[in-house]
C-alpha cells in the first residue's frame, strides 16, 4: 500500500455525499409505494439536512424549514406555499395535493405549524420527510410524529472513520490528522469546517501554497481552504462522525505529575495549531492546539459557562492536566459534590478506576483559552511526567498483539504529544505502526513510523514498518513471530504455515480452512478475524472464500464482504485482494480508471470517450471512494497486483 494524494481537481464543492448508502436507501424507501415519509433526527451538523437533499434529488417537492426567528409566527414557515390569511383546515387542503413535503429544522416549527404538519401527517395524502434535531424542546406535535407511529424514525447514527477520511481526501492532511479532526468534532460536521477555516487562517500567512490542492486556476494556499470557499453547504456529505470522544487512561492508571518534569511544548499554555507538511508525502499534519476563534468559542463555550461553587475551577484543573486524567483520591469531599454536577449534566467522564476527565476532547482547548494568562500560568506550571503514561499505553498494546486482539485501545497521550509536535520515542511509535498495521490501518501506521523517525531518523523499528505499511520489499519487522508465519497463508500457501501457527487461534483456523478449500470455514475464520480487529487479514480471508465457494450466491456474499473490509484498509493492496476491487465498479467506471492508470490525463480521457472533462473527474472520485484509495497514482496497483510483500 502507498500513502496517496487525491486529485483535487477531481473534488469540488459542494462535497460529493459521502458513506450513509443504507441511510439514504431507507428514505428513498420511504418516498415509494404506500409510505407515509420517514423523521430523520440526529444532533445539529450531523448531516441530516444534506442526507434528505440526496434523496429527493431528481423528485418533484415542496420543502419549508424551521428558524428561531420565526417560531413564534403562526405558519410562517409555510408562508410562501399558502394564502395569506388562511385557517388550519385550509391550509390541510392546500397541502393535501404536495407529493413530496420536506420539512427541516422541525423542532423550531411554531405551534400552528407543527400541528399543521402533523395532520398532515394523520390525513396521509402527502409524503412527509422531515428533518429534527435531538437534545433541544421540540413542539409536542412534531415529536408525536414518532412517538405516535406516525412516521417511522430514522436516528443519524455517526459516519464511520474510514468515511470520513475519504470526505477529507481533498484537503490532503495526514491519517493522524484525519483521526484527530474526527474524534474532535464527535460528529458535528459544521464544526469539523470551523476547525479547517480555524486552522487555515492561522497556517495561511506562513505557507506556500499547496500543491495538493493547486486547481486548473489559482491554487489554494492550505488544505482546509477547500473546505471555507465560498458557496460551501452548511453540512458536509450527509453523515455524522463517530461520537467517541478522546480516551482518557490505560488500565486505570492514574498517573500524578511529576516533580521535576520537561516542559511538553504547548502544554498548559494558550497557543495556536496549525498545518505543517509532511516530508515525502504531500500531505498536511495539524499540530499544536486549536486555534480558538470566535466561531469555535461560540460553539463550544456555552456548555462551559458554568456559575455554581467551584466548577469552573475543576474544569479549569482537568483542562491543564490533559492528557492525563485528575484521580479522584486527589479531591476533598466538596470538590466530589462538585464533579457530581458536573458529571450529571455530561461535561466530564469518571473512569472504573476514578479517572476524571474532560467529556468533550475540544473543552480543554477552550478551559485553556478562556482561562487567563496569571491563571494559566499557576495551573500550567508543572508539566505531567508522559513516560511512564506511554510505557503503559505501549505495554497494552503488545499485549494484546501478543493475544491476537488487536481491538481499539485508548492511547490519550501518544495522540497527545503527536498533537502537540513534541518528540515520541522511537520503541513507542514502532508499537503504535505495528498496531495499527495488523489492523489493516496502513496511512496511519506510515503516520506513527514517521513520527518515531522524526526524532530518531535512524530507527530500524519504525523503518521497518514504515517500509511495511508503505509495500515496500523487505522482510517483516518481526521475521520470527507469528504474524511472518502466517503471511504464507494470505499468499495463499497454507502448506508453508502448517504446525506452525498458535493451535487452535484463529489464524491457524484460517490456515486449516483453506488447506481444505472450505469455503464456509474461509468466511468464519474471516468473521473471526474481523471481531479481533484484523480488518485486513479478514478481508483476504473472505476473498478467499470468494474463489473457493461452489454456490455462486455464497461466493458473492464472501466478495461483497472482502470488498467492505478491504475498503476500510485504507488503500491496501495485497496478492489476495488482486483483482477484487474492480467489479464494484461500474462499466463507465472501469474504462475510465483504466486509462487513468495508464497514465492518461482526465482532458485525454474526456477526448478518448467524448466526455466532458468533469464527467470524468466525477467518475474517477466515484472510483476512488469504491476502491478506497486517494487517487490515479495508486490506479496501476490496485489494477496489476504487483508481487509485493503483505502488509
Amino acid at each position: 500500500m502507498r500513502t496517496y494524494r487525491q486529485d483535487a481537481k477531481t473534488l469540488e464543492l459542494p462535497w460529493p455525499f459521502t458513506g450513509r448508502s443504507e441511510e439514504l436507501e431507507r428514505v428513498r424507501t420511504a418516498l415509494t409505494g404506500g409510505r407515509p415519509g420517514i423523521v430523520v433526527t440526529g444532533p445539529a451538523g450531523h448531516g441530516k439536512t444534506r442526507l434528505i437533499t440526496e434523496a429527493v434529488r431528481g423528485l418533484d417537492h415542496a420543502r419549508v424549514t424551521g428558524t428561531p426567528e420565526a417560531r413564534d409566527l403562526p405558519l410562517a414557515a409555510f408562508a410562501h406555499l399558502l394564502p395569506d390569511t388562511v385557517s388550519l383546515h385550509r391550509a390541510v387542503r392546500a397541502l393535501s395535493g404536495v407529493r413530496v413535503l420536506v420539512v427541516d429544522d422541525a423542532q423550531l416549527l411554531d405551534e400552528t405549524s407543527a400541528a399543521l404538519l402533523h395532520q398532515l401527517a394523520v390525513h396521509g395524502r402527502t409524503r412527509l420527510i422531515v428533518a429534527a434535531a435531538d437534545g433541544v424542546p421540540a413542539p409536542g406535535a412534531v415529536s408525536r410524529l414518532w412517538t405516535g407511529e406516525l412516521l417511522p424514525r430514522l436516528p443519524l447514527g455517526p459516519l464511520p472513520h474510514e468515511d470520513t477520511a475519504r470526505l477529507l481526501a481533498g484537503a490532503a492532511l495526514d491519517p493522524l490528522t484525519v483521526r484527530r479532526l474526527h474524534q474532535a468534532c464527535r460528529g458535528d460536521l459544521r464544526l469539523l469546517r470551523d476547525l479547517l477555516t480555524a486552522l487555515t487562517e492561522a497556517t495561511r500567512p506562513t505557507l506556500l501554497p499547496s500543491p495538493a490542492l493547486t486547481g486548473v486556476a489559482a491554487p489554494t494556499p492550505v488544505p482546509g481552504a477547500a473546505f471555507a470557499g465560498s458557496g460551501a453547504p452548511m453540512s458536509v456529505a450527509g453523515a455524522a462522525f463517530e461520537g467517541a470522544g478522546v480516551p482518557t487512561s490505560v488500565a486505570g492508571a492514574a498517573l500524578a505529575p511529576s516533580k521535576s518534569p520537561a516542559q511538553l511544548p504547548g502544554a498548559g499554555l494558550v497557543g495556536a495549531g496549525r498545518l505543517e507538511s509532511v516530508a515525502g508525502t504531500g500531505e498536511w499534519a495539524w499540530r499544536g492546539p486549536l486555534p480558538v476563534t470566535p466561531a469555535v468559542r461560540e460553539r463550544l463555550a456555552p456548555a462551559l459557562e458554568r456559575s455554581g461553587p467551584g466548577e469552573r475551577d475543576i474544569l479549569d484543573r482537568l483542562a491543564f492536566a490533559e492528557p492525563l486524567p485528575l484521580p479522584l483520591d486527589e479531591l476533598d469531599e466538596v470538590e466530589l459534590e462538585v464533579l457530581e454536577r458536573l458529571e450529571a449534566d455530561g461535561l466530564i467522564d469518571v473512569g472504573e478506576q476514578g479517572a476524571v476527565t474532560l467529556a468533550h476532547p475540544l473543552h480543554g482547548t477552550v478551559l485553556r483559552a478562556t482561562a487567563g494568562r496569571l491563571r494559566a500560568r499557576r495551573l500550567g506550571r508543572t508539566a505531567p511526567a508522559y513516560g511512564p503514561a506511554l510505557d503503559t499505553e505501549r505495554h497494552a498494546l503488545v499485549r494484546h498483539m501478543e493475544r491476537l486482539d488487536v481491538r481499539p485501545l485508548p492511547t490519550p497521550v501518544g495522540e497527545w504529544l503527536v498533537a502537540h509536535d513534541a518528540p515520541l520515542p522511537a520503541r513507542y511509535a514502532e508499537t503504535r505502526a505495528r498496531f495499527a498495521r495488523l489492523r489493516g490501518e496502513l496511512r496511519e501506521a506510515a503516520a506513527w513510523a514517521r513520527e518515531g523517525l522524526r526524532s530518531t531518523p535512524s530507527d530500524d523499528g519504525c523503518r521497518g514498518e514504515l517500509r511495511l505499511a508503505e509495500g515496500g520489499p523487505g522482510e517483516p519487522a518481526h521475521p520470527d513471530d507469528v504474524h511472518a508465519r502466517y503471511a504464507a497463508v494470505r499468499l495463499g500457501q497454507p502448506g508453508r504455515a502448517a504446525g506452525r501457527l498458535p493451535a487452535g487461534s484463529v489464524l491457524a483456523r484460517h490456515a486449516d480452512a483453506l488447506a481444505r478449500a472450505d469455503g464456509p470455514a474461509l468466511d468464519r475464520a474471516a468473521e473471526a478475524l474481523a471481531e479481533r480487529g484484523f480488518t485486513l487479514y479478514a478481508a483476504e480471508a473472505y476473498a478467499q472464500a470468494a474463489r473457493t465457494h461452489r454456490d455462486p450466491s455464497a461466493a458473492r456474499r464472501s466478495r461483497t464482504r472482502a470488498v467492505a473490509l478491504a475498503g476500510r484498509c485504507q488503500g491496501a493492496n495485497t496478492p489476495a485482494l488482486a483483482g477484487l476491487v474492480l467489479g464494484e465498479l461500474t462499466a463507465r467506471q472501469r474504462q475510465i480508471v483504466t486509462l487513468a492508470a495508464a497514465g492518461l490525463s482526465n482532458r485525454e480521457i474526456a477526448e478518448k470517450l467524448t466526455l466532458s472533462v468533469r464527467t470524468v473527474g466525477n467518475h474517477l472520485y466515484g472510483a476512488y471512494t469504491r476502491l478506497g484509495t486517494g487517487d490515479r497514482t495508486a490506479l496501476p496497483w490496485l489494477l496489476d497486483g504487483p508481487d509485493r510483500e503483505t502488509a
